[in-house]
């Protein structure tokens, strides 16, 4: 069902993403991502799971 998938993306989506926000500055800085990246970022990688 599409509407179970789109609610595991979401969560997957949301949850990347908070995790990224948790990071230090100095932490994503290592990791070479930029605060403002984190939402891009947490979509695409919940896209490619």
């Amino acid at each position: 069902m599409d509407i179970f998938n789109n609610i595991r993306t979401w969560n997957r989506v949301r949850q990347t993403r908070n995790e990224l926000y948790s990071l230090s500055t100095r932490e994503l800085n290592d990791l070479g991502i930029a605060r403002g990246d984190i939402p891009f970022i947490a979509k695409r990688a919940a896209r490619s799971n």
